[in-house]
């Protein structure tokens, strides 16, 4: 069993960062593929950026990549997700979640662990 705890979210104006952490328990860690996914009010949950058990494997959507990175420490049990140059269009409910599969993409479906969300409301 794996818990996530997202933190980081907020209300900024467009064109600002922001980096969201993802906290998990366990031990086992390093052996999840991990993803950042968000829903905007009135639309389904997205997928936003994965990392996997190998950090050279990291898949974007177009909506973010180029403005985006997620990184991992297993040291500290934590994924990162920093986003810059926001746009009132990433305004949403971002989601962490964690993966048994080593490179778990895009599907949300292949993730078996989720946080509870931080949510992002960038103003224009």
């Amino acid at each position: 069993q794996v818990q996530l705890v997202e933190s980081g979210g907020g209300l900024v104006q467009t064109g600002d960062s922001l980096r969201l952490s993802c906290a998990a328990s366990g031990r086992t860690f390093s052996t999840y593929g991990m993803g950042w996914f968000r829903q905007a009010p009135g639309k389904e949950r997205e997928f936003v950026a994965a990392i996997g058990r190998s950090a050279a494997y990291t898949p974007y959507a177009d909506s973010v990549k180029g403005r985006s990175t997620i990184s991992r420490d297993n040291d500290k049990n934590t994924v990162y997700l920093q986003m810059n140059s926001l746009k009132p269009e990433d305004t949403a409910v971002y989601f962490c979640a964690a993966s048994s599969l080593p490179f778990p993409g895009r599907d949300a479906g292949r993730y078996d662990y989720w946080g509870q969300g931080t949510q992002i409301t960038v103003s224009s």
